[in-house]
């Protein structure tokens, strides 16, 4: 309950704050609270923010560091001659620009630590904690079961690994356990924080299909560049009959083009589940709003039924969050182990 009361209140907030223009944007607010931004939002309150620094480099080249609350509803900052704010409308929205002495915008060189950004060094951090103090504890322990959040941490590793990596990859299993473990737990991290919109969480990482990307994009490099000469050769010379290689590659150029939807498939599944979830606890949270003009009786069911099927769906993303955290880390595990099994592996 604490978690749906986190989730929830933002929206809230959100949504009276669009109220009192009598109209209720959805759209806006659903992706007002899915998008990245400057800062971080303090719970139950739509104006505080938690600053983040602002890092961009200008049209002559200078860099220009400075607190994001200095653009906060709509101020403009000015360094020198140089004046930056965040643009509202159908170009570049929601993010920083230059204002030109004409009126125009410039979109600047923008390496600002947004709140993705930010909430990505958090997950990173937990893992890499939860990874030190696993090899802290085996070193003052030796081989001793440890209890409570590391036992619950070591079921969890030994599950992926025995489960997934070793019983594809056998014994080249230690080889990419590194990544893939570390993929996993990344991902699992960041679904998790993304369930509650409170510091140090609330980012919709996974939503993001730039994060999302970037970690296909991993799998794709590892599983190619680690790959042998019987993954290539199925590739560029696959054992069909010849009329289907040549003199026109049909089957090389399907097997090439394969080679980017795998990738692709990782991104977008892990994207559109994410988001979706998050979606939907959004959209079910606003029905309060949008029901508030049919009278009491309307606003009260809405808010029973609304605030019931928010929890549901709250429930079943943390549930969600281990499932796309271990659906990706299998399909990575097999695209991985399709490049790295010896000719005649066939299982």
């Amino acid at each position: 309950m604490m978690m749906f009361v986190a989730i929830v209140s933002p929206q809230v907030a959100s949504a009276t704050a669009s109220e009192e223009g009598d109209e209720i944007n959805p759209q806006e607010i659903i992706f007002h609270h899915l998008g990245d931004a400057y800062g971080w939002e303090v719970p139950f309150s739509h104006e505080l923010r938690m600053p983040l620094p602002i890092i961009v480099q200008d049209n002559a080249g200078a860099w220009h560091m400075f607190s994001s609350n200095k653009l906060l509803n709509g101020a403009e900052y000015t360094d020198g001659d140089i004046t930056f704010r965040i643009n509202h409308g159908e170009e570049y929205n929601g993010k920083v620009v230059q204002v030109m002495a004409d009126g125009s915008v410039f979109r600047p060189l923008d390496l600002s630590i947004t709140k993705n950004v930010c909430a990505l060094f958090i997950a990173a951090i937990l893992v890499a904690l939860m990874a030190f103090s696993m090899v802290s504890y085996y070193k003052k322990n030796g081989m001793k079961a440890p209890r409570k959040v590391m036992g619950a941490f070591e079921a969890l590793m030994s599950f992926i690994y025995d489960g997934v990596l070793k019983s594809s990859l056998g014994n080249k299993a230690p080889k990419f356990a590194g990544y893939l473990m570390t993929v996993f737990f990344l991902i699992f991290f960041m679904n998790l924080l993304g369930l509650i919109v409170i510091f140090p969480g609330g980012a919709n990482l996974t939503g993001n299909v730039a994060v999302t990307l970037v970690l296909a994009v991993c799998t794709f490099l590892v599983a190619n560049l680690k790959g042998n000469k019987h993954y290539w050769k199925d590739i560029l010379w696959p054992d069909v009959p010849l009329w289907l290689k040549f003199p026109l590659p049909i089957m090389p150029m399907i097997e090439v083009f394969g080679m980017f939807t795998k990738p692709a498939a990782l991104c977008v599944r892990l994207f559109a589940n994410m988001m979706g979830g998050h979606m939907i606890v959004l959209v079910l949270t606003l029905l309060i709003f949008i029901f508030v003009k049919f009278g009491v009786a309307a606003v009260t069911t809405t808010t029973v039924l609304s605030m019931a099927f928010s929890l549901f769906m709250l429930c079943l993303d943390v549930l969600v969050s281990f499932i796309q955290a271990y659906v990706f880390t299998m399909l990575s595990t097999l695209f991985i182990s399709f490049a790295v099994c010896e000719e005649g592996h066939e299982e």
